[in-house]
Formats: structure tokens, C-alpha cells, sequence
């Protein structure tokens, strides 16, 4: 068993563990506390300043983290035992190099890489692992991605190979809106790293019934799944997960082979043997029960943050202990919610330009069994997450509508 030797809790020693967090938005600042509990000292790097993790970091650093040279920098200066990437637009060959000079990257460079690119994790999941996926071709040009698509059929779905949130994804019904797609995928490309294209993949538009993500825990004591979460999304963006997800016996067995092997896998070609810590597995399920594999995160996902209120360990203290090399075992992952009980978050988006000011915590947090999470992101330009509430209910029916309820009486206004 491999054994990590951290000094934590001596934020002015000399030997500190030190994290640096590449991305320091609601994801990051929930794994900074975390590792702050635990004694971690913590940096925390993103594009802009006063970003939620770096409100509650040790250090702040603002820095274009797809800038090789940028980061490489960074990195020089803060010397960090640990690098923990919480975004995409990450300078991955940087990483790779900081591993091989003995710095840890969670759960490892290799992965990271792997997990931002659609071409090579659909290549991983689909030929080599042998998982059930959408057919899908990918396309370097305009000309093979109308073969592609016609190879493929209409309706279709383009996205670039590496981008995140739905930037770039367009669904073409009919050959015609296939240069409107490649155009759209362009501009919403990822634009380091790729050169002056990028290839996209095209996947057929499958009879989806609903979408599952499976926390899965990488740990020294191995591979361990969190009860399922249910989710639903707009625009690309969750807008509300549920844990547990009410899924049939077969549906569920599926989902867990699905997410251990696919994390097994990663971390079999990681080239270390400390690639840990959470990946939130996203799980396509059409309406005859078929599970299908569509991507995956090497870090917590945004419907985990169900389990801030669903699980005695959320998906960020999970993570700050996989890192660390604590053992994740089956017991770290149950749910903490009583019988016939089910928990719900819903994001609370805000509209507008300017700060966002929050109003009447007290009638939003008046009943028992809810509760809130303010980012408090420096502002908002047209539409952003800003917060989320949570919520438990008898089902998961009441649980959904009680953290909708709770977010729609925090009222917010743009000043």
C-alpha cells in the first residue's frame, strides 16, 4: 500500500503541505476548505481576481492557466507539493512536466489530459475498455464532418473535441445545418493547445430518458462509487441534481460497472500509482433502460454538490482525503440522510450586469432541513451561477421543490 507522508497544520512551519488549486470557482472553494480543515496550506490560481476559493485560500494568485509559461512560472514560485486542476483551460504539458519533477497532480497529469480531450477519452472508453457509448465519428475538417454526420444520420450532436459547459455543441437535424455546427464549434472551441482547428466529434442524437452522474473515489484502499445523482441541465449548465437518483435495480448495477471501469481504466494508464481522488462519471440512460457512457470529470462535478447536505462526506471532503492518501472505503460514501428521505440542490442563477448582493437569509433558511451556499463570484455579466440551496424531503419530489423554494426566498439584486 503506497503511503503518503503529509505535514499538515503548521501553516508557519517550515515543511507545510502545500496545495495549489488551478481554478478557484464554487468547485474549488468547497476542496479548499476541505484541505484547510486538514491543514493543507493552500494556493489558490485562477483567471481573474477574488474568485470564491481564493476568498478562503491561504494565497491568491490571478494567472492565464493556459499560458505554458504562465504557469510554468507559477508553479517555480510557489513550489507546491500538490497541483489540483478544477477547470479545463489548463497548459496540460506543464502539468506532465511537474509530475515527472515529483510533483504530485491529482489525480494525475496523464488523466487530466486524457478527461479534456473527447477524442482521446471516447477512444479510451469505447475501443479500448469496450464501453457502451452514442456511435460517434470525429472530423478534422468541414468536408469530413459532413461525411461524419451523414455517415452518422440525423438528427446529430457536434461538439469540439475540448471544450466544457456546452460551448461549441450545436444539434444539426438536417445536412444543411452542418456548416452552421462546424462554425459553431469553433468559436466555441478551447483555443489553447489545439492549433488553428479543432477536430469535433459527432454523436447520434440518442432516444435519451434522463442523465445520471456517478461519483466514483479513487483512494489507496482502491475504487468506490457514491450513490447515484440524478440531475438536469439547461443550456449545457445543471441546474438541479437528487441523491439518490430513483433508478431500477439493472439501471443501477450498469451505472456502477460503468463507473469503476472507466475510472479503473484511467488509473491504470496514469503512470503512477497516486492517481486519486473523485471523478464524477456522466451516464447517458435512453428510455429502454440502456446506460450509455459520455464523459467524465477527474475532479468533483457540479451535481455533486448535492452531497453537501446528502452525504456525511461531500464529494469536496472525499476528494481532500483521497489526495492525501486516506483511505475511501464503501462506509466514506453512504449517504448520512434517514430512511425514505431524499436530498436536492438547485443553482441559483442570476441575470444582469454588476455585483450581486443576496437579501433575507433568514426566510430562506426558516425551515429546518435546508440550507444555502453563496459563491459570492464578483459579478455577474449576463447570466451566472452564483449560488446554490439545498434541501431534504420525504422523496425526491419534495426534496426538489423545497431547495427551489429556499433559492427563490434568498432574494438577489445586482448593484
Amino acid at each position: 500500500m503506497t503511503k503518503i507522508d503529509c505535514a499538515l497544520g503548521t501553516p508557519n512551519g517550515k515543511h507545510p503541505t502545500r496545495a495549489l488549486l488551478l481554478g478557484s470557482g464554487e468547485l474549488g472553494k468547497e476542496v479548499a476548505i476541505s484541505l484547510t480543515r486538514l491543514g493543507v496550506r493552500v494556493i489558490a490560481a485562477d483567471s481573474y481576481a477574488d474568485a470564491p476559493a481564493q476568498q478562503v485560500a491561504h494565497e491568491a494568485r490571478v494567472v492565464d492557466m493556459a499560458n505554458a509559461d504562465a504557469l510554468r512560472a507559477l508553479i517555480d514560485d510557489v513550489r507546491p507539493n500538490i497541483i489540483i486542476p478544477e477547470v479545463e483551460a489548463i497548459a496540460t504539458s506543464v502539468l506532465e512536466t511537474a509530475e515527472h519533477d515529483g510533483v504530485r497532480v491529482v489525480p494525475s497529469a496523464r488523466i487530466a489530459a486524457t478527461c479534456m480531450d473527447r477524442e482521446a477519452l471516447r477512444t479510451l472508453a469505447s475501443d479500448e475498455l469496450g464501453l457502451p457509448t452514442t456511435p460517434f465519428r470525429f472530423a478534422g475538417s468541414l468536408d469530413e464532418l459532413k461525411a461524419a454526420a451523414d455517415a452518422i444520420g440525423f438528427p446529430c450532436v457536434v461538439k469540439p473535441i475540448m471544450s466544457s459547459s456546452g460551448h461549441g455543441q450545436s444539434v444539426v437535424h438536417a445536412a444543411d445545418g452542418v456548416d452552421d455546427a462546424w462554425t459553431a464549434a469553433q468559436q466555441g472551441r478551447r483555443t489553447h493547445g489545439e492549433g488553428d482547428v479543432s477536430r469535433v466529434i459527432v454523436e447520434r442524437l440518442v432516444d435519451l430518458d434522463y442523465e445520471l452522474t456517478m461519483l466514483t473515489v479513487s483512494s489507496v484502499a482502491g475504487v468506490v462509487v457514491c450513490e447515484p445523482i440524478g440531475q438536469r441541465q439547461q443550456d449545457g449548465d445543471y441546474r438541479d441534481s437528487w441523491q439518490p437518483a430513483q433508478v431500477p435495480a439493472d439501471v443501477l448495477d450498469e451505472a456502477r460497472r460503468i463507473a469503476h471501469a472507466v475510472v479503473e481504466g484511467l488509473v491504470a494508464r496514469a503512470g503512477t500509482d497516486t492517481a486519486w481522488g473523485v471523478f464524477g462519471v456522466e451516464l447517458f440512460v435512453l428510455r429502454d433502460g440502456t446506460v450509455l457512457f459520455n464523459e467524465v470529470s477527474p475532479r468533483p462535478h457540479d451535481t455533486g454538490m448535492v452531497t453537501m447536505i446528502s452525504q456525511r462526506l461531500s464529494e469536496f471532503d472525499l476528494h481532500a482525503r483521497a489526495m492525501l492518501g486516506v483511505p475511501v472505503k464503501d462506509g466514506h460514501v453512504a449517504l448520512d440522510i434517514p430512511k425514505y428521505t431524499a436530498a436536492a440542490s438547485h443553482a441559483i442563477v442570476v441575470e444582469g450586469h454588476g455585483e450581486a448582493e443576496f437579501h433575507d437569509l433568514d426566510e430562506a433558511l426558516a425551515q429546518p432541513g435546508v440550507d444555502v451556499r453563496v459563491f459570492a463570484k464578483p459579478k455577474v455579466d449576463g447570466h451566472r451561477r452564483m449560488g446554490v440551496a439545498l434541501a431534504l424531503g420525504q422523496d425526491v419530489e419534495e426534496a426538489r421543490v423545497r431547495a427551489v423554494e429556499t433559492a427563490q426566498a434568498l432574494q438577489v439584486s445586482i448593484v
